[in-house]
Order: structure tokens, then sequence, then C-alpha cells
């Protein structure tokens, strides 16, 4: 028969003086009081392993700090895990380190983890836009707060000076970003459940600002503006070259010499260059390959890697900014903006009956929405669109003969 053991009392504990060794005076049910020469007072549950059948000293906590009645709550906590075949503490280190990784997993630790993930589907340039919009706008106030402590309101009080201040687009991309950090928290089991789903939804709308364009009809008054400007020989040849190859600013600006095949007459943009993260490739007519061969005189072909190599730095690209300075200069200031020179094109091309929108729609390196179809369509129309892209060249050659009714 199990020896009986009569249970302390808070008198008994508070009177237990030090002696010249430590001792232990038993509470029953494992709970034992180990009192050291120091006079420190710690509860122990002395317990066999459910698993490991050995026997195992548990501490429980200091008294007074941990009374007689909390240690007695810990006791039937812990035999209740036994009863489970969990040793509690093994449990307890388990929860400690579980608790010490979500104190550490910081809005900033995840939103580095987020964007090296995100690296994959964007360009460089795109994701170091991101990371300097998280720097700016969230991680200031948010980066060091653990990512399962953030509620709605901590985020709404961080991001209202943007909507006070009328940033309205900048705001609705810093909503846009946090919500994706909080759905890779949740993916990859940093949280259970994405409190910040909707958190745009507290703030005023951006209106929609589509790139400043220019309607089909006034390309001959841009050709006829930019064979009078005063700008570098490069710049020019660079805002021709992006109108006549129809890709993005960042695109064109960083071509290279190794991206163009002169016997099947293609330029190549490797993936790792483009939004999509897809190779690119654009029919080259007759009119750009005379560009590359301007260029050649200009830059040297084999001075530099680039094309429009920066006059300042030929190791380095010309600035796409470059463009935009340019048309500014050239009387197109809310007029017209270097991206807006794909919309010029898609419109222009879209107006012909002779070719269809899949065929604009490649030539602009948009992803198909229907990815089964995208599957199927990564030649990406090239030879189809040879004969849109010398219709276009020629296009812009044609208007040049309307000039004259802008030099008046």
């Amino acid at each position: 028969m199990a020896k009986q053991v009569k249970p302390l009392t808070e008198t008994q504990i508070k009177n237990a003086k030090p002696k010249s060794k430590e001792y232990i005076l038993s509470d029953g049910n494992g709970l034992r009081l180990r009192v050291k020469p120091n006079g420190t007072k710690t509860w122990l549950l002395n317990y066999t392993h459910p698993i490991l059948s050995k026997r195992i000293n548990f501490t429980l906590g200091t008294y007074p700090t941990t009374s007689l009645k909390i240690a007695r709550e810990k006791t039937r906590g812990a035999r209740e895990l036994i009863e489970q075949g969990i040793d509690p503490k093994t449990h307890k280190d388990k929860q400690a380190l579980q608790e010490k990784m979500r104190l550490n997993m910081t809005l900033g630790k995840v939103a580095e983890s987020w964007l090296d993930v995100k690296k994959s589907s964007v360009s460089s340039d795109h994701a170091d836009d991101i990371y300097r919009s998280l720097e700016i706008h969230l991680l200031p106030e948010l980066g060091n707060i653990p990512i399962s402590e953030l509620t709605p309101q901590l985020v709404i009080q961080t991001l209202k000076p943007l909507e006070r201040k009328g940033r309205l687009e900048v705001l609705r991309r810093a909503c846009q970003r946090l919500n994706e950090i909080m759905k890779f928290a949740k993916n990859t089991g940093y949280i259970e459940v994405n409190c910040l789903t909707d958190i745009k939804d507290a703030f005023k709308k951006p209106q929609a600002i589509h790139m400043k364009t220019l309607p089909p009809e006034a390309l001959p008054e841009l050709m006829f503006a930019l064979s009078r400007a005063r700008i570098f020989s490069t710049t020019r040849c660079l805002i021709l070259w992006q109108l006549h190859t129809m890709v993005r600013p960042s695109e064109a600006a960083g071509a290279r010499w190794d991206e163009i095949d002169w016997a099947k007459k293609l330029w190549r943009i490797p993936a790792k260059r483009m939004k999509k993260k897809r190779e690119h490739c654009v029919p080259l007519s007759t009119q750009m390959l005379a560009l590359l061969n301007e260029m050649k005189a200009i830059s040297g072909h084999g001075v530099s890697e680039f094309i429009f190599a920066s006059h300042k730095d030929g190791s380095r690209p010309c600035c796409n900014a470059s463009v935009n300075m340019a048309l500014k200069r050239m009387g197109f200031k809310g007029r017209l903006v270097s991206h807006g020179l794909r919309s010029l094109a898609s419109t222009t091309l879209n107006e012909q009956s002779q070719f269809t929108g899949d065929l604009v729609e490649a030539a602009l390196a948009h992803a198909d929405k229907d990815k089964v179809r995208a599957a199927y369509n990564r030649t990406q129309y090239v030879e189809q669109r040879r004969e849109m892209m010398q219709w276009w060249s020629d296009h812009i050659d044609d208007s040049t003969q309307f000039n004259e009714a802008y030099s008046v």
C-alpha cells in the first residue's frame, strides 16, 4: 500500500527554514518542495516518464512566486498529460520553443522570406522597388512585431498618414503587399489566419490613372518632335527602339548585344529581365536592324555589352528614366510617358483588321490569363508577328511624311 502523505500548508512552507543541506517537503501526488541552504524554495514534480519509465524531476516554479495553489494546479495539468502518454517536461520545452519562434518570426523576417520567393516571378528591379516600399512605409513601425500579433487596427494606424497625404496608390500597393506577406505566412505555418485579408477596404480607394499616351493620329507629331529634339543620339535611338519593339522601358534600356540573333533577325530577351520571368522574342524589322547598325557606329560594337550604354559609364546601360526626361523636354509633359509608347503601338495595331489581338498581346509580352491556353502559345507567334512588326515599323516611317504639319 502506497504511503499516505499529509498535504502541506502555507504556514509550513513559510516556516520552512534553510539547513546545512537541502531537504524535501512532500505535498502528495508527486509534488515536492525543495529547500536549499541559501533559502531558495523550488517546486518539483517527481513522476515516471510515460514512455521511458524512468523517474523525472520536473521544475514547476519557485515559491512564493509560484504559490502552493498554483503548484497543485500545475501538478494536475502535468498528470493529465502523463495519462495521455505525453511527457510534461518535453511538452513544456516544445511550447517554449514554439513561443520563441513565434516571437522571433517578425514581419520583417517573414517579409524577407516572402520576397525571396517573389523574386522568382518578378524582375530584380521590381523586387528592389517592393523592398524599398516596405522599408519606407511598413517596416519602421511594424518590422519588429511578431507577425502573429499584427492586427487590423495596428496596421490602419500605421498606414493612415499615407491616406491623409492623399498617397492612395502607394497605400493600395502597401496593403496589397502586406496581404501577400500574410498569405505567405499562413501557407508556411507562421500564422493560422490572415486577419488582414480585407485591410484595403478600411481606406479610400485611388482613382485609376492610366499611363499617359498619345492617340494614334499624334504619331507624326511625336516623330517630328523627336527629329528636332536636342538630346543625346543614344537617347533618341532608345526612344525609337522602344517605340518599334513595343517592349517595356527597362527591357529596352537594358538591351545587350549578346541578346541579338543576327542570323534569325531576333532579339531574345532572357527571362530574368522580363516582368513575367519568361523569355521574350522580338522579330526585328528592317528599321530595327538599321537602328542597331547605327548604335554600332555611336557606341562601338564590343566596347560595351549594352546596346544603349550610358554616356557617363559604358559599363552600365542607359537609365530608362532618360526617355521620360527627353519626352518632357520635347513638349510632351503630361501627355506621354515612356511606358505610353507601348499603348500607342497597341492601340494602332488593334485597329488593324489584319492583325489579331493574340498577336498584339504576344508582342507586348502579356501573359495569357488562361494557363492551359498559355501553355500551347509558348511559340509567342514569332513568325506571324514578323509581318506585324514590319508593318508597324513601316507605319512609323510613313508618319514622318506628315511632319511638315508641325513645322509651322
